[in-house]
């Protein structure tokens, strides 16, 4: 599930500091809440999607290692994204 360009430069203009700025952890968690969350949607339709479900696990897992980066490097800006993503922990 991929993402138009305006899509993406929305999230990039939101979380990062310009809109090509796609290097930053907050840049990068809020794509991948992005696809896991359009992807959830997918699976409500599409249950024996076991290859695809198996992406999303590997989404939900990359986006932990990040955000654990990101609680062990700065406390402030893991406290942001995860209250402007709507995130628990």
């Amino acid at each position: 599930m991929s993402f138009s360009e305006t899509e993406k430069k929305k999230i990039f203009q939101k979380y990062g500091f310009n809109n090509k700025d796609s290097g930053r952890s907050e840049v990068q968690v809020a794509l991948l809440t992005s696809q896991i969350n359009s992807l959830q949607n997918h699976f409500l339709i599409h249950k024996k999607d076991h290859s695809g479900r198996r992406g999303l696990l590997k989404m939900v897992s990359k986006r932990r290692k990040l955000l654990n980066y990101l609680k062990r490097t700065d406390l402030i800006r893991y406290n942001d994204i995860l209250e402007s993503l709507q995130l628990r922990r």
